[in-house]
């Protein structure tokens, strides 16, 4: 008798498991339903001019009054050999900065663009001007390939002036070495 009744339990069991299976299919419809069809397009903003002491913080901190902010990007300035000695801070001369909605980077833009960053006189920032620009159609990815694209360049600009200059080089040293055998010759020749 104890056998049967673990077989019934176990087929319980089993009805239990292949009801679980189906309502957890009708949960999986019911949470499909819930989200949203219609995603929030971001908006990209692009900054021309970087004043001279702000950095992504305070980029974010400034514009994050008016909208909320995804990523923040700035491109850094060439640093020069003075520079780097010296450890000076560092300064970037072009942004892009990605706001949630393309509504609302649209009108950060319409709002501030040529308008001063800050109003009162102790601000680091006070006579700066905004220039700001709303990228239609443009994408995060469009601005990490133009990156990586620009890394790519310049990595091949650097082999071919390596290559140039070693090139150069060889050329150099292969001329001094035949000057070398032919005022040897010309002793040889002098000197019989």
């Amino acid at each position: 008798m104890e056998i049967t009744n673990d077989k019934l339990s176990g087929d319980e069991s089993d009805r239990s498991e292949e009801l679980s299976d189906e309502s957890m299919a009708e949960d999986e419809v019911i949470q499909d339903a819930e989200i949203p069809k219609k995603m929030k397009k971001k908006g990209i903003v692009y900054v021309s001019s970087i004043p001279k002491f702000m950095t992504v913080s305070i980029l974010r901190e400034i514009l994050g009054r008016y909208a909320s902010i995804g990523r923040v990007y700035l491109q850094a300035a060439a640093i020069t050999e003075n520079a780097k000695k010296r450890k000076v801070r560092r300064h970037f001369t072009e942004g892009w900065v990605e706001f949630e909605s393309k509504r609302e980077a649209k009108q950060v833009t319409a709002l501030l663009n040529n308008n001063p960053i800050a109003t009162r006189k102790s601000s680091k920032f006070f006579g700066i001007l905004w220039c700001l620009k709303y990228l239609p159609r443009f994408k995060w990815t469009h601005l990490s390939e133009r990156l990586t694209y620009e890394k790519a360049v310049y990595k091949q600009r650097l082999k071919t002036e390596v290559a140039q200059a070693r090139k150069e080089a060889t050329f150099f040293q292969e001329n001094l070495d035949k000057s070398e055998k032919i005022k040897k010759k010309k002793k040889k020749m002098s000197n019989v």
